[in-house]
């Protein structure tokens, strides 16, 4: 996917509303998994993220800063993101578990 023409979202435009569900990719523009949950706001706001799924089976959700996002929309409106983190850095954090 060519990234390039995509709308960047700015700190202000990133809730829970926005963020739910959207797809992140790695630098290979691999799917890395989605985001599930938004913890915080603002630029200190982390993302619980489900990975390593696989037709809904196995995986887990990790966390990860919204800073280590660029979170844009496409052509079509639908939010996405990329990250410089490879999908087997994401895959290795520790699993978050909700308490």
């Amino acid at each position: 996917m060519d990234h390039v023409s995509h709308t960047r979202l700015d700190i202000s435009e990133l809730d829970s509303l926005t963020l739910d569900g959207c797809t992140i990719y790695d630098p290979m523009d691999e799917n890395v998994g989605s985001i599930s949950h938004v913890h915080g706001s603002g630029p200190n706001m982390q993302v619980s993220v489900d990975v390593g799924t696989f037709l809904g089976m196995g995986g887990k959700t990790v966390v990860i800063p919204v800073s280590a996002l660029d979170v844009m929309r496409d052509e079509n409106g639908d939010v996405h993101a990329t990250t410089t983190w490879s999908k087997e850095k994401i895959e290795a954090l520790p699993e978050h578990t909700h308490m």
